[in-house]
């Protein structure tokens, strides 16, 4: 083998490097198929026009339903979500066989299969059964908060949506690492102890490590459940509630939410007698948990100003209206905003008052249009001309229930001086690059097989 040089072999890879991030540019001019390597390392040959989308589970739903939703071929019944003619309504469960699962696509007639979340082996082998039982690419992305802003930016790219893609990253790097940065002011000695109520009597909770659990984790507070291990659900007593005396009870169901304030035998929780307990929005998608994907972005905010709204400068209004606007692209009406963030524990409005943007500084979120603060173009919406008046001049609380509420504009918010350097911080920089060929490496979430 010819000796090679430092430089060249340096000269090499790079081309190498330049050529597999080409892959993932949109095209531009005749389709071309692409190689993509995906979360768990196979290598998978992606069609030259992906038109329609299979998402394997509620996660990779609403993944394309926020990058692309033209392209899901298949949607659950859960999400109040509109279906399209000839779209297929799929009823999510335990996890099918292969053969389903193959079957389901071609009926759909699916492009491309996502499936999203904790990344195995086993997952790996069944996207390995069903790839060859219908020759149809299927590709694993991880979605963990540590991954989310890459596999926006990656699969935008795939999708021809790299605007779109870029625009949503960076919404998500900004929500992860101001929080992070948040956290670094915050001595553990004094976070919040944290119970996560699942099921209808609020006795199965997410441990650590797992993808709900990890919403709890990546907010600073201290799960309760933690002595019970790590990864997936676990059923609890009444005697270890009490025992582990949470501050602060977030019920997933409105049921467990209603009884824990008003049976007896809840009163002796710390939670309770403080009126900490709050239930978790679930419309469309939930904030922590159901599905375990990218709408935890905005649980971030909102466990963010539950548990540290001294360090808080957010909004929880303005935030909320913001992202549902960026992200899903749905217009909320001031009833449909109340009716979500009254019972997660959003303050009453005493008396009208105007909603603008977020202050900046420690905790503001990123604005609604962040392209536009960098030069860039926007790809929020493209409705948001059917809003009545401008922006700076409406107001959510002055207006009537079915008035849609104000998306708010503010400058990207800038961290306190020296806390992105800290040890542990992260920053853009911090992040994986935009364009790698693929969705980044292998990544352990914790979520159990279903």
């Amino acid at each position: 083998m010819p000796f090679r040089s430092p430089a060249a072999i340096r000269s090499l890879a790079a081309a190498v490097l330049l050529l597999a991030a080409a892959a993932l540019l949109p095209v531009t001019g005749p389709a071309r198929a692409a190689a993509f390597i995906d979360a768990a390392g196979r290598h998978v040959l992606l069609p030259d026009r992906i038109s329609r989308i299979l998402p394997a589970e509620r996660d990779a739903e609403v993944l394309v339903y926020v990058l692309a939703p033209d392209r899901l071929a298949a949607i659950s019944r859960r999400p109040l979500l509109r279906r399209r003619a000839g779209e297929a309504v799929l009823d999510w469960g335990p996890r099918s066989t292969p053969a389903s699962m193959a079957a389901t696509a071609r009926q759909v007639q699916a492009d491309l299969i996502i499936d999203a979340g904790t990344v195995t082996p086993a997952r790996a082998a069944f996207a390995d059964q069903v790839q060859r039982l219908t020759g149809i690419p299927y590709i694993l992305v991880d979605d963990s908060f540590a991954r989310m802003p890459a596999v926006l930016r990656s699969l935008g790219a795939i999708l021809g949506v790299g605007d779109r893609g870029n625009d949503l990253g960076l919404y998500a790097e900004e929500a992860i690492a101001g929080l992070r940065g948040r956290l670094l002011i915050r001595p553990a000695s004094a976070r919040p102890l944290v119970y996560f109520a699942l099921g209808d009597d609020g006795l199965t909770t997410a441990l650590p490590g797992s993808p709900a659990g990890e919403t709890i984790d990546e907010a600073g507070a201290i799960n309760v459940a933690a002595p019970l291990g790590r990864g997936g659900d676990v059923a609890v007593t009444p005697g270890q509630l009490r025992d582990w005396n949470p501050a602060i009870i977030i019920a997933q169901r409105r049921q467990f939410f209603a009884a824990a304030r008003r049976n007896p035998a809840w009163r002796q929780l710390a939670a309770v007698r403080n009126r900490q307990v709050y239930l978790e929005p679930t419309s469309p998608f939930g904030w922590i948990a159901d599905p375990t994907g990218v709408n935890r972005l905005i649980g971030l905010y909102w466990l963010s100003s539950l548990l540290y709204p001294d360090a808080t400068q957010d909004d929880l209004r303005a935030t909320t209206c913001s992202f549902y606007d960026k992200f899903y692209r749905i217009k909320l009406t001031n009833a449909r905003l109340e009716a979500l963030v009254r019972p997660a524990g959003a303050a009453t409005l005493a008396a009208p008052r105007p909603v603008g943007g977020p202050l900046v500084g420690l905790g503001a979120p990123p604005p609604a249009d962040l392209s536009a603060s960098r030069g860039g173009r926007s790809t929020t919406s493209g409705t948001q001309g059917a809003m009545p008046g401008g922006m700076s001049d409406m107001s959510m609380a002055t207006g009537g229930p079915n008035d849609p509420c104000t998306v708010p504009g503010a400058p990207s918010p800038q961290p306190l001086p020296g806390t992105m350097s800290a040890p542990g911080a992260s920053s853009p920089e911090a992040f994986p690059p935009a364009a790698p060929p693929g969705v980044p490496p292998p990544g352990r979430r914790g979520r159990p097989l279903r």
